[in-house]
């Protein structure tokens, strides 16, 4: 069974940066692409950046509102993704999730995860 922990959020105030980190372990995590969502209050998950897996190295995409500011990687050898969130902003504030990919390219569409971690709040502060 995979499990998928994340850690690694906070509080910030506006400005700040924070590094997420979702390990994996229990299932493959090489050839999935893997993304992060999040969920603010009273609001539906949505999609925040995606990795893909390839033997050169996953393509990256990103929801338009972060584009600039965060940067997902991935290292397969330790079998952990990680979101890197600069220049923050209280409309970042949510509980991050990550998930793995049911393919290995990535996708936005939430129906294509099929494991979910528990979730790390991420609280920025104005």
């Amino acid at each position: 069974q995979v499990q998928l922990v994340e850690s690694g959020g906070g509080l910030v105030q506006a400005g700040g940066s924070l590094r997420l980190s979702c390990a994996a372990s229990g299932g493959t995590f090489s050839s999935y692409a893997m993304g992060w969502f999040r969920q603010g209050p009273g609001k539906e998950r949505e999609f925040v950046a995606a990795i893909g897996w390839s033997w050169s190295g996953g393509n990256t995409y990103y929801r338009d509102s972060v584009k600039g500011r965060f940067t997902i990687s991935r290292d397969n050898a330790k079998g952990t993704v990680y979101l890197q969130m600069n220049s923050l902003k209280p409309e970042d504030t949510a509980v991050y999730y990550c998930a793995r990919n049911k393919g290995s390219r990535w996708t936005d569409d939430i129906n294509d995860y099929d494991y979910w971690g528990q979730g790390t709040q991420v609280t920025v502060s104005s």
